[in-house]
């Protein structure tokens, strides 16, 4: 049943998993490894990962044989690499001249946008919120992460090198620890 309230916290609880403003550094980043961001592209792929795992996601997962958890320490490990790039400004992913363009896709949509989190959190929200209010949230997102994929040169403009270099750094590092924090919360010891 629609409910502006459930819409209301779907919303501002995809808004602080997805932190597509956090990641601001990164999409810029992106950019000037592939020439420019595919806004359109990464946002309807995100759209389509985060609108199929809404329904799908524990058939998906079941599919390959996978568990929840097995799929947040791979986003994990992603999210980890690509933080120590931001932190020690070396390139760990290299460039595939056969694969330019598909920075959009990932890490871009995936693990940055839909990430295990993202994708973890609506199976979780699933339980919680209805459909069509957690559908609203997810398409509200959407829209303003389109909007800051598309004005990631007017951004970087602003912040400036010096800023951007800071940015880069201390994002690096808060990164890292939502890499670390994914990984201990999924593993067992």
């Amino acid at each position: 049943m629609f409910s502006l309230k459930e819409i209301f916290s779907v919303t501002l609880i995809l808004f602080s998993v997805i932190d597509i403003l956090g990641s601001i550094p990164f999409i810029i980043i992106i950019r000037k490894r592939e020439g420019r961001i595919h806004a359109e592209k990464a946002t309807i792929i995100s759209a389509v990962l985060m609108v199929s795992f809404l329904f799908l996601g524990q058939s998906i997962l079941k599919l390959f044989g996978l568990d929840v958890a097995s799929f947040a320490v791979a986003g994990a490990i992603v999210i980890f690499i690509v933080a120590m790039e931001m932190i020690l400004g070396i390139t760990l992913i290299k460039d595939d001249p056969e694969a330019k363009g598909s920075g959009s896709v990932v890490p871009l949509a995936f693990p940055l946008i839909a990430g295990a989190g993202t994708l973890t959190t609506i199976l979780s929200l699933r339980a919680v919120y209805d459909e069509i209010n957690i559908l609203i949230g997810i398409l509200l997102n959407l829209i303003f992460v389109y909007l800051v994929l598309r004005s990631s040169v007017w951004l970087e403009r602003v912040i400036g090198k010096s800023g951007f270099a800071v940015l880069r750094r201390v994002f690096g590092v808060i990164l890292l620890a939502i890499a670390v924090k994914i990984f201990k919360s999924n593993v067992l010891f």
